[in-house]
C-alpha cells in the first residue's frame, strides 16, 4: 500500500498564479508569427477539405487522409518549423504558432464542455489544427475521453470550477497529458478560439531540458527508478474506484536528454525518497515556467515527452463568451498502438 504521507502535493493558493516568465522575452525563439498571406493560404486549404469531406465524420479515414495530404501544402515557414520541432524539440518544450485563421463568427462557448454542432461549423479552426498536428505525427484520441473526439473542446463548466481537469477554472496543476496511458500523446495542440474575459489565464509549461542541469544527481537517480504511479483521470474510470498506472519512473531515456512523465496532482510514490524527488522537481520547474495568454489564432504545441503543462486560474462568467480552447493529440508511431484501436480507427479503445 502507498502511505498517505508519500503522496505528491495538492495545488495550493500559493500557486494560483504560477510564477511565470514573460513569454515575450522567453518564448520568442519558439514562436512563429504567420503573415496574413500565410494565414489565408491555410484557410484556403481548410475550406478545400471542408468542401470535399464535410459530409464525413471528423474521424473518417478518408477525411484524415485528405487532411494529411493538404498538410503537405502548408506554408514553408510553418512546415519547416514543425519539422524541426518534431525532430529536435525546443528548450522550452513548446512551439507557439500565432496568427492562424479562426472561424468567424464564433458560436457561443459550450456550456457543458463540448460543442454540440457539426464540425463544419468550425471548419477553419478544426481542419487547421488537424493539419498542423498531422505534420508532427498521427492524430489520435481516446474513447474514454471527450467521447473519442479527435478535436476536443476545452472550456469551463459550471460546477466543475475546482476539478483538476480541463473543465475546471481554478489552477490546473502541472502534468504530463494522460501520463498513465500506455499510449499517451507525444504532442498536444491547444488552439485558442476565445480568450477569457480578463485575458489573464495563462497556459504554462516547463521542460525537463530547462531544469535537468540544476537537479542534484541523487534526485535524478531517484526519478529514474520505477517508484511512482499515476491515478487515472475520472474520465477513464467512469467515477468508479480509483485506478492507477503501473509503477514507472519519472525520467527515462538518455541521461543528457531524458523524457519526463509526471503529474503533480495525481502521481504518488511508495517511499519518501520518491516524494522528496517529486517535490524538488516541481520546485525547479516552477522556476523555469513559461506562460502564454492564449489569444484567438494561437496554437500552442506541447511536447508531451519533454514538458509538463498547466493553467493559472480564471473566473468564468458562463455567458457564452468564456475562454474556449480546442485540443488535439498526435503520436509519432501510430503502429505501436494498433492492438488497442479498431481497424482504421484513430481512437483508442477504453482502458
Amino acid at each position: 500500500m502507498l502511505a498517505d504521507k508519500a503522496r505528491s502535493p495538492e495545488p495550493t493558493d500559493r500557486a494560483q498564479n504560477f510564477d511565470v516568465i514573460d513569454p515575450s522575452d522567453d518564448l520568442a525563439a519558439d514562436t512563429i508569427v504567420l503573415a496574413p498571406g500565410e494565414a489565408k493560404e491555410i484557410e484556403i486549404l481548410a475550406r478545400r477539405i471542408s468542401d470535399c469531406c464535410g459530409h464525413l465524420p471528423l474521424s473518417h479515414p478518408n477525411l484524415i487522409e485528405a487532411v494529411e495530404v493538404e498538410a503537405g501544402r502548408l506554408p514553408a515557414t510553418v512546415a519547416s518549423s514543425l519539422t524541426r520541432y518534431r525532430e529536435y524539440g525546443t528548450g522550452s518544450g513548446v512551439l507557439l504558432l500565432k496568427g492562424l485563421p479562426v472561424d468567424e463568427p464564433l458560436p457561443p462557448t459550450p456550456e457543458d464542455g463540448a460543442y454540440a454542432g457539426e464540425w463544419t461549423d468550425l471548419a477553419i479552426s478544426t481542419v487547421t489544427e488537424l493539419m498542423v498536428m498531422s505534420r508532427l505525427g498521427a492524430v489520435i484520441a481516446y474513447a474514454d475521453e471527450k467521447a473519442g473526439r479527435l478535436v476536443q473542446d476545452v472550456c469551463p463548466v459550471r460546477g466543475a470550477e475546482t476539478r483538476q481537469e480541463n473543465t475546471g477554472s481554478s489552477l490546473l496543476e502541472l502534468h504530463t497529458e494522460d501520463g498513465f496511458h500506455p499510449n499517451k500523446p507525444a504532442f498536444i495542440g491547444l488552439s485558442c478560439l476565445r480568450q477569457d474575459h480578463e485575458g489573464s489565464a495563462l497556459t504554462v509549461a516547463g521542460s525537463i531540458r530547462a531544469v535537468l542541469p540544476d537537479l542534484p544527481p541523487q534526485t535524478v537517480e531517484v526519478l529514474r527508478r520505477p517508484l511512482f504511479r499515476i491515478r487515472l483521470s475520472s474520465s477513464f474510470t467512469g467515477g468508479e474506484a480509483p485506478r492507477y498506472s503501473s509503477l514507472m519512473p519519472v525520467l527515462s531515456g538518455p541521461r543528457d536528454d531524458p523524457d519526463m512523465c509526471v503529474d503533480f496532482h495525481a502521481m504518488e510514490s511508495f517511499d519518501e525518497r520518491g516524494t522528496r524527488a517529486l517535490q524538488l522537481l516541481r520546485d525547479h520547474l516552477l522556476q523555469a515556467l513559461i506562460g502564454v495568454a492564449m489569444e484567438p489564432g494561437d496554437l500552442l504545441i506541447v511536447d508531451n515527452r519533454l514538458a509538463v503543462h498547466g493553467r493559472t486560474g480564471f473566473v468564468p462568467r458562463h455567458d457564452g463568451r468564456d475562454r474556449w480552447l480546442r485540443r488535439c493529440f498526435a503520436v509519432t508511431d501510430i503502429r505501436a498502438s494498433r492492438g488497442s484501436r479498431p481497424p482504421k480507427s484513430r481512437v483508442h479503445e477504453p482502458l
